[in-house]
Parts: structure tokens; sequence; C-alpha cells
């Protein structure tokens, strides 16, 4: 299933709670809200709301409240004109202490589709227009790992969204988002199957930017991502996670032969049972690869002529979430 990325949405990581990511012109049928976190231990309850504003007692379109401390439920609603609607029950739980979970909220014309680890959970029909919806707000017994806002086609460009300061959730002393962070502007292809193979219409371009979600399975050995010329078998950049050796390998095959290996690493983000989310910018020297938001490695390019890389390659032991560029 392909979807066109919002606007300038950009991914945020590990947030402090509350928080919340506006939408900008509201939601429509055939975008998604994609939300990563983990259930701690030992919780009790957390929520998304999908606020109509950002203030304290505005319409809520969609109240989504796992509850752990009365009989393990998911509990959707509605709120409007300062009162609570009629309760919707879900008793199947998804969701389990001390898990990292992916929870995916599908818009269509009658309401929302609500997937759990890539299983479909529940549905809610709309009571209030989407297009009302403001603010996506995340708080409760919750990690937050990312919530990123897909779809809607609004303006042009594409990705996902950092809120600015003095939003709500956010500091007001907190710095913007640097201009360099990476943009994509293709759709979103979620829950692919693996081995993956895409093309990059035209190759590879400056500012060119591809992320990869997904979850590193247990027991998993290794996996590669490749970024490869169709004509030939050659490779440009092979990402190449090693579970059993802790480290991550980068290298390129040019014509036929395998160059010397890069290893070093600031920090590992690849591990068993967790999920990643990584971002491959394509520069005109280099690539640079971010991890969970973080500067994770340079590459500095062995094959200059990018505009011929054109495929992108995953294979291997990963379970990938989408794959956007």
């Amino acid at each position: 299933m392909a979807y066109v990325p919002a606007p300038g949405y950009q991914p945020i990581y590990n947030p402090p709670l509350p928080h919340a990511t506006p939408i900008v012109g509201g939601l429509r049928p055939g975008m998604s809200i994609y939300v990563q976190g983990t259930v701690p231990h030992h919780t009790k309850r957390f929520r998304v709301n999908f606020s109509c504003g950002p203030q304290k007692g505005a319409d809520i379109a969609l109240h989504f409240n796992p509850r752990f401390d009365s009989g393990d439920k998911i509990v959707l609603n509605s709120f409007q004109q300062g009162k609570w609607a009629k309760e919707e029950h879900e008793h199947n739980m998804p969701f389990h202490e001390g898990e990292p979970f992916e929870l995916l909220f599908t818009i269509t014309p009658e309401g929302y589709q609500i997937m759990v680890n890539r299983t479909p959970c529940c549905e809610f029909q709309h009571r209030i227009p989407p297009e009302r919806v403001q603010v996506v707000e995340a708080d409760g017994d919750l990690e937050l790992q990312s919530l990123n806002v897909i779809g809607g086609g609004m303006m042009g460009g594409g990705g996902m969204y950092y809120p600015q300061p003095g939003m709500l959730g956010m500091q007001p002393n907190m710095p913007p988002p640097p201009t360099s962070l990476p943009m994509m502007a293709g759709p979103a292809s979620f829950h692919p199957q693996v081995p993956y193979v895409a093309n990059f219409p035209g190759g590879l371009t400056s500012k060119k930017t591809v992320v990869v979600k997904g979850l590193v399975p247990q027991g998993a050995k290794s996996f590669r991502i490749n970024f490869k010329m169709g004509y030939s078998k050659d490779i440009a950049l092979h990402i190449n996670p090693r579970l059993n050796e802790k480290t991550v390998v980068r290298n390129s095959l040019l014509n036929g032969q395998w160059g010397s290996e890069e290893r070093e690493l600031p920090h590992n983000p690849f591990q068993p049972g967790q999920y990643f989310d990584l971002s491959i910018r394509c520069g005109n020297r280099r690539f640079k690869v971010f991890a969970n938001g973080q500067p994770l490695f340079n590459y500095n390019h062995r094959f200059h002529n990018f505009q011929q890389i054109d495929t992108l390659e995953i294979n291997g032991d990963v379970v990938l979430s989408y794959v956007q560029f």
C-alpha cells in the first residue's frame, strides 16, 4: 500500500510526554498516523487523542485508550461540546507490558482503521469530521519512540514532522529543527515483504533521502541494505548490520570487487526485538546516515555518478515496517 507523505513532516524521536504533533490542514482519507513505542512494565493506561485543537477541553475526534488496570481492554470514544460520548470497547488486547509496538491509524471515508503490530485491531466510525483534527497527542504510561504523519499530499514535498517551539508538548526554549535534516518526497510502502527491491525514478539526487523503518527479530544474524546500479551488480553503498558481531559493516562492490570495510560507530541502533528508524541521505560528496534521529555514520562516495544509483535492495533477517523515498 502506497501513500504520499505529508509535506515538511520530519520525525521526532523519544519525545517527552505529553507529546503533540500538529496536523496542518486537518486529516483526510488516505492519511495515516504511525506510532512506535514501548509499553512499560506496571503500566496502567495510555492514550492517543485526535484533537480538534491544542487547547484543553477541545473536541476529540478519536480517543484511543488502552487500559491495563480495568480488565485489559481498549476504550475508543469521542469528546464533543465538553462531554464524552458513548464508549466502544475492544477486549482483544494487542499490547503487552515491557514489549515494543507499532500502531497505525489509517483514515478512511468511513472512519479510522487501527492496526497494532501489523494485525487489524479495531475500527472507529467518524463522529467528528477528520478535517477538524488539528493535533494528535500521546500521553500516559507509554515510552514513545516516534509519531509520524503520512499522507495528504498538501503543498507538495514530503516526509514527516518536527513540532515547532511553543506548540503543545514542546518546550518554548527548544531550538527549531536544523534545515539539513533529511526530507522525503516519494510514496511510503507499508509492511513490504523481504527481500525488498525498489527503483528510484531517475536515480539518486543530492539531498534525496531514503527512510527505512523496521524491526530486528529475535534470533536475527544479519541483514543488508544495498544501493545498486541496476545495469550491473555493483553496489554503491552496502549497509550490513551483523547482530552476531554487534557491528554495522559499510562497503562498496565496484567492478566485481569489494572495497575496504568501514565499521566505526558512535552506537549500534540494531538490537534484537527492537524497532529502528534509518534515514539515508545522499549528498554531493557522501551519504549521511541517521538512526532514530541521531547521526550514525557518513560514507564518502566511492561511486561518484550517484545519479546512476537507481535500485534499493533489502534482504536478510529484518521485518520492514515501511520504506519511504
